[in-house]
């Protein structure tokens, strides 16, 4: 039986709105059977996002505030509350035809967690779900955040790993609307670079969902 591809695109050091225009116009050449499965790898300025089922007071700081600390604020349409993204972390985007897998929000949700808490293994840091709340989490706080939307069955939006994540930037919000700390792989003491976390996850994520990986490298017009 053949395999279902995963095309993977490293974007780089991308706006959110650039990227979520992108994604956009992938997602409709998915529907159509026209690409398969994306992956965008993509570092995001500092930007604080908005989920569709947040809550305002959970954003700790004005519209002022966060101009003056350099923060780009966007409401999307995501699950989820308010996270924060920005230099160090690793951001993916998932772009995936469950008609091909599982016609399941939930399971995929719980896959993408598996993904993630086996890549972080593979770094030698443990970690796990939390009952309840979506996401993966350690002992030293919240590391992953995961937010999707869906769409004829085709996803959007994905997970925020952090990686060399400058921690003090969530202090502008409650994020996803849990007073609970978060942490990074660089506060574990990990110091791999960021392409050997892409390749962990990728490798993992491909194999959870029988997929045959390929790379293609971003024409930046695919943006405008």
């Amino acid at each position: 039986m053949n395999r279902r591809q995963l095309q993977v695109r490293e974007l780089g050091r991308l706006n959110w709105a650039d990227s979520y225009a992108l994604q956009q116009r992938l997602v409709e050449q998915r529907k159509q059977s026209l690409i398969p499965d994306q992956l965008l790898f993509v570092e995001h300025p500092h930007t604080v996002t908005m989920g569709r089922n947040g809550h305002a007071s959970n954003v700790l700081a004005n519209p002022e505030m966060l101009r003056r600390a350099g923060i780009a604020y966007h409401e999307t349409n995501r699950g989820g509350d308010v996270t924060y993204h920005g230099p160090g972390q690793i951001v993916g985007y998932t772009i995936f035809d469950l008609r091909e897998w599982k016609r399941d929000v939930m399971a995929f949700l719980r896959a993408l967690e598996q993904v993630i808490i086996d890549a972080l293994a593979h770094f030698g840091i443990e970690s796990w779900r939390e009952p309840g709340a979506t996401g993966v989490w350690t002992a030293q706080g919240k590391i992953c955040a995961m937010g999707v939307h869906i769409s004829r069955w085709v996803t959007s939006h994905g997970f925020a790993l952090n990686h060399t994540t400058d921690l003090s930037y969530f202090r502008y919000i409650v994020p996803c609307g849990l007073a609970k700390p978060v942490t990074s792989m660089e506060a574990f003491g990990v110091r791999a670079q960021r392409s050997d976390v892409e390749a962990a996850l990728t490798a993992r994520l491909s194999g959870t969902f029988g997929q045959k990986v390929t790379v293609e490298e971003l024409i930046l017009t695919e943006t405008k």
